[in-house]
């Protein structure tokens, strides 16, 4: 891997000559091998500062947990060739088992997870490497519709009643934290769908996640098969550092014909491949130091499914410190107006520019004209015929490299807890009352003498944040003035837009992502010049949002339809869905952190047109 930089300054080589001429790699891998040998119990946090970067630690400064596994899975593949055997044979019995009780071939795979646990299928899709298996669903929503359209959508390819399409379906659920409870709620959901349909769920569930999870307790209780997350049978991987190598990872693409004994050697990064890694760690470190950490990530074409990911390994594992951030920018055009001249005292901007040997460059005359024009900009050219896994584990390198720098531990996610706890107390609460709008903190919010509403089915709710004095009448400009005075006094320098609901199965999600994806550019990239944010809730949270908690300055828009969906004959509803929601304000607020909610009435084109003007509204008073 070729790494070029240009427009390092202040220059970043310091930063990188003192990792090499620390040793870094060869104490890593002797740190590994003693909590292995001797057990966590012989590690003392206060004499390792890669213990305190790398492992999970109690109030007792007790090592409870190694988190180095995403490196030693890839050192133990070397010497472990029987692992791809022993994987292919297992998915070779799941396959067996369903056609000795069904009497059927596995047509479909339903992933039941959120955050890590999902978002390498979600890219293994967009990459094509899951076309020649199972057609594979990922379910990391607690949303109805997001289950109601998965299951439309296995209708719809097949002429077979649902009795024998849930014959024909593997469904996985996986969550790599104690607390996670979403995939119970789902696995809880198909469980119900199986028994209604009077199909014997036993041979189409299993899961993956830690001894006494919630997870755990659900599925053990039903029999269901529980699957060692690692091939070396440890616990020592964040769901985010799950892939490219843990059976959470490895499973859909043996079951997709994957060769898996290349996808592992890819991992196999060598002494000067590391350092590349580090060096772009130095870099990218140094530059957000300097006030430019908003990273704008340009993937070749064939890799771009892999930005979300990215962006997710990156801020989940960086985003903890409100001194120093690091924010990638996925999904953007390069458009050179819409940034700060690189003179700006207030320009934050670089950029990350991945190729591939011999494919054609993402923007190569716009990426000339960045380096020209003084920009920050780091080339990464990986060789032909690359592994996307050499590429993740190249990642997780640079991770580690600025938590490294930055002494950060860089495998917690005490944010995502934060707004998992609270869910947790709304559900119960609302389980409690009959429905979580009978509950205090709903009726705080849909009470609210701050709240504005536009064309009949938009309404904005502004009671968690400072309002603008004076307060204008209508929403939009409300909206506006609120943006305006945050970002003019740099208490935000991002936004996020995030719907609670499905933007991928459902025609109508999909329409609303279109939408807020030209309300993202019209509003923040182009009259802000501020990087935004899109995607769905709750799987944001376990993705990007430790960042958005942790470091701050985004001004968050938290979106919800009224009308939710429901699958009546399992008695599926929203109820959870719309905690989530809720909890995601309030973790928000409880952090100080700038929200405001929109409701809106329905998903109906009527309402997403004038969602749209709303937006367009806000953009003229900006």
């Amino acid at each position: 891997m070729l790494l070029s930089l240009h427009n390092d300054i202040p220059p970043s080589e310091a930063q990188f000559n003192a990792m090499r001429k620390d040793s870094l790699l060869d104490r890593l891998e002797t740190l590994n091998s003693r909590a292995n040998r001797k057990g966590l119990g012989a590690l003392d946090p206060t004499r390792n500062k890669l213990i305190r970067v790398g492992m999970e630690i109690d109030d007792a400064n007790h090592v409870t947990k190694n988190g180095y596994g995403v490196f030693q899975l890839s050192w133990q593949s070397r010497q472990h060739s029987e692992w791809v055997n022993t994987i292919e044979q297992e998915l070779r019995d799941i396959r067996e088992a369903m056609r000795r009780t069904h009497g059927t071939t596995l047509r479909f795979l339903i992933w039941a997870g959120m955050g890590g646990s999902a978002e390498d299928k979600n890219m293994y899709n967009a990459a094509g490497l899951l076309k020649r298996g199972p057609r594979c669903y990922v379910l990391d929503s607690t949303d109805p519709a997001k289950l109601k359209n998965i299951l439309a959508d296995i209708s719809r390819r097949s002429p077979l009643a649902m009795p024998a399409l849930l014959k024909s379906t593997l469904v996985v659920g996986m969550a790599m934290g104690m607390t996670s409870y979403e995939p119970v709620v789902n696995l809880q959901r198909l469980a119900l769908l199986y028994e209604k349909h009077k199909v014997d769920s036993r041979f189409n569930f299993l899961y993956m996640t830690l001894p006494g999870s919630l997870l755990d307790q659900f599925a053990s209780s039903r029999g269901y098969r529980k699957i060692e997350l690692q091939p070396d049978g440890r616990n020592s991987t964040a769901g985010r550092h799950s892939s490219p190598l843990t059976r959470g990872s490895l499973y859909p693409l043996g079951l997709c014909g994957t060769d898996l004994t290349s996808w592992m050697a890819g991992t196999t990064l060598d002494k000067n491949e590391i350092h590349t890694a580090w060096r772009l760690a130095s870099f990218l470190h140094t530059q957000g130091l300097a006030g430019r950490d908003k990273v704008t990530l340009m993937l070749p074409r064939q890799w771009a499914g892999a930005g979300l990911w990215t962006k997710q390994d990156f801020e989940e594992s960086l985003g903890k410190s409100e001194r120093v951030g690091i924010k990638i920018v996925i999904d953007e055009k390069i458009r050179l107006p819409n940034y700060r001249s690189p003179k700006d005292r207030l320009q934050d901007r670089l950029f990350l520019v991945v190729q591939i040997k011999g494919s054609a460059v993402p923007d190569v005359r716009k990426v000339a004209m960045l380096r020209h024009a003084g920009y920050p900009v780091a080339t990464l050219t990986v060789p032909a015929k690359c592994q996307l896994s050499r590429y993740m584990q190249f990642v997780h390198y640079v991770v580690f490299g600025m938590a490294n720098l930055r002494e950060m531990n860089f495998v917690t996610q005490p944010s995502v807890e934060l707004y998992k706890s609270i869910t947790n107390q709304l559900h119960a609460s609302a389980e409690k009352l009959g429905g979580i709008e009978k509950t205090k903190e709903w009726q705080r919010m849909s009470n609210s003498t701050r709240q504005a509403t536009w064309r009949g089915r938009v309404t904005l709710f502004y009671d968690l944040i400072a309002a603008p004095d004076p307060c204008p009448a209508a929403a939009p400009e409300i909206y506006a003035a609120i943006l305006k005075r945050m970002h003019a006094s740099r208490e935000i320098e991002y936004g996020e837009m995030t719907f609670f609901g499905d933007t991928r199965y459902s025609a109508p999600g999909r329409a609303l992502r279109t939408r807020l994806n030209r309300a993202g550019e019209m509003l923040f990239r182009s009259r802000l010049k501020m990087p935004v944010d899109l995607y769905e809730g709750p799987a944001m949270n376990h993705s990007y949002h430790e960042m958005i908690i942790g470091h701050g300055k985004c001004f968050s828009t938290i979106l919800i339809s009224d009308a939710s969906e429901q699958i009546a004959s399992i008695g599926c509803t929203a109820g959870y869905h719309r905690a989530q929601f809720l909890a995601t304000l309030m973790a928000l607020a409880q952090r100080q952190r700038p929200v405001v909610a929109i409701v809106l009435r329905d998903l109906e084109a009527a309402t997403l047109t004038a969602l749209e003007e709303f937006f367009h509204q806000a953009a003229k008073y900006v």
